[in-house]
């Protein structure tokens, strides 16, 4: 999930291409605090809501699913884009980088569905839902932070990279168009149920 494209990962190499990777990295920790927001939430009966409205959950299910396979359209449809050829930004100043990196993350519905849909379906119910539902939120974060580093500090050389080889652009947003809409097809055949949190 951290290496498929979605608002946060295009934004951070869009920010990092046009103002530098240090502009990427403060815009990134924006990102971790609207991950922390999510996981909160989640943690603090946002789960329970989908647990105890089973209708609602599955609405989420198949709004995430509709919303990734529109994402591996623009992906995949003649004249599509890649993430690492994004259009130019004016740069801003350290606070707004931040705030549109929280803001970014916040609104990004990939991030809603990961935490309201997909990560419940590895929660064992008979044990500690809470628990679990930290340790897997904090892995999450863990994971994401470190793939977004990694394509912030990387992608003003990539860009240069793949622009100079539009074979290997085109394969990464194939590829990556794929990944997106198989998670889609996942998401949609899904029979699972959202687990209900439990003290510890």
């Amino acid at each position: 999930m951290a290496l498929t494209p979605g608002p946060n990962m295009i934004y951070l190499i869009s920010r990092s291409i046009a103002q530098g990777p240090r502009a990427g990295l403060v815009s990134l920790g924006g990102t971790a605090v609207g991950f922390v927001v999510y996981l909160a939430a989640t943690c603090l009966g946002l789960t329970a809501i989908f647990a105890l409205v089973p209708a609602a959950y599955t609405a989420i299910k198949l709004a995430g699913a509709a919303y990734l396979l529109w994402m591996a359209w623009r992906t995949l449809r003649p004249g599509g884009v890649s993430i690492f050829d994004p259009k130019p930004l004016p740069p801003v100043s350290s606070p707004r980088l931040f705030t549109m990196g929280l803001v970014t993350n916040l609104l990004n519905p990939k991030v809603a569905i990961l935490y309201v849909s997909l990560l419940p379906q590895f929660i064992d119910p008979a044990g500690d839902v809470l628990g679990q539902s930290l340790a897997l939120g904090a892995a999450q974060i863990s994971c994401s932070m470190v793939v977004n580093t990694a394509a912030i500090l990387a992608a003003g050389s990539l860009s240069a990279f793949l622009a100079r080889r539009p074979l290997w652009l085109r394969a990464q947003r194939y590829v990556m168009g794929t990944v997106l809409g198989a998670l889609a097809v996942h998401l949609a055949t899904d029979r699972s149920r959202a687990a209900l949190p439990t003290p510890s």
